[in-house]
């Protein structure tokens, strides 16, 4: 019997970082009979070569491609998929610890009111970053909360006046869920939250995700045992790559909050949004540095995603 499955989306992914995530796979401490990977090919050009990576990837790998472009795209067609009742998401510079796979599973086995989970997401840096950039590491799919589980109160926790997003949720990356839910999800099919599309840095699927899991009635949970390893290239400390990803983030951040109506923020005018972004110029000094021109821009995916 299959009791999990790994979803690896992946588009144009680096061929050493991308060896080392299967690499991880394969040396989980669950057989790989008890398990299945599935690969998805989201339009890279050239096409994967599947055979590339037998050697390093687990023997349960199974491949496929999806042409339509974006990282929601790819993941919908993981769950579809899937062939078991739980699945982990796994990005391709993921390298997860060799119990993550042991511990998803003793987590839901023990949690039935979990719909997903997360856990600590520790980076390797091929670059240390500088004293600049530390302040935005959390845009990096970085995460650690601590030693102590964390787990939510419903999507509108006692006396909140909204919807409210949990500290606790799950990031994508190493994101375990139940499939059930999950597929409600793909099947939504909702186009107004945009996510990674090829170099385009939007996003907001991950936390699509756990907003609709929870209004589903599911509970999610940060669980500090599962841990994985973040490889991250030094282009992705650069302040042009930081400036357009902290952009994508906060517009996408603005519409799903809104979509799941746990916005406090209202919605704006279009014309007003060029006013905003320029008043929000001389706010965060966006001329005096690398930090205030990565912070002046993440101002403006702010006003951006809070238009209708």
């Amino acid at each position: 019997m299959t009791n999990l499955t790994v979803i690896i989306p992946t588009h144009n992914p680096s061929a050493p970082r991308f060896a080392r995530t299967l690499a991880g796979l394969r040396a989980q401490t669950i057989p790989a009979h008890d398990w299945e990977t599935v690969l998805i090919d989201n339009a890279s050009a050239p096409a994967i070569d599947a055979g590339l990576f037998r050697e390093t990837a687990p023997a349960n790998l199974r491949f496929f491609r999806e042409p339509k472009l974006g990282l929601s795209a790819a993941r919908r067609r993981g769950f579809t998929e899937a062939k078991a009742p739980l699945c982990v998401l796994v990005d391709d510079d993921n390298v997860l610890a060799p119990d993550y796979l042991e511990i998803v599973m003793r987590v839901f086995a023990q949690h039935s009111e979990l719909g997903a989970i997360g856990g600590r997401s520790i980076p390797e840096f091929e670059q240390p970053p500088t004293e600049a950039e530390r302040p935005f590491l959390n845009l990096l799919a970085l995460r650690d909360l601590g030693d102590t589980p964390l787990f939510s109160r419903g999507l509108r926790p006692s006396g909140a006046v909204r919807n409210e997003y949990p500290a606790c949720a799950p990031i994508g990356a190493g994101m375990a869920l139940r499939t059930e839910p999950a597929r409600r999800w793909a099947a939504d099919g909702n186009a107004a939250i945009a996510d990674r599309q090829g170099r385009e840095l939007t996003s907001g699927g991950d936390n699509d995700i756990v907003l609709t899991l929870l209004s589903l009635g599911w509970e999610v949970a940060y669980i500090p045992e599962l841990a994985l390893t973040h490889l991250i290239p030094v282009g992705r400390l650069d302040v042009a790559y930081l400036a357009r990803l902290n952009r994508g983030i906060q517009k996408s951040w603005m519409r799903v909050l809104t979509k799941h109506d746990a916005n406090p923020w209202p919605a704006i005018a279009p014309w007003t949004v060029p006013l905003r972004q320029a008043k929000a110029w001389f706010t965060h000094r966006g001329w005096a540095g690398p930090s205030a021109h990565i912070r002046w821009q993440g101002a403006c995916g702010h006003f951006e995603g809070r238009v209708p």
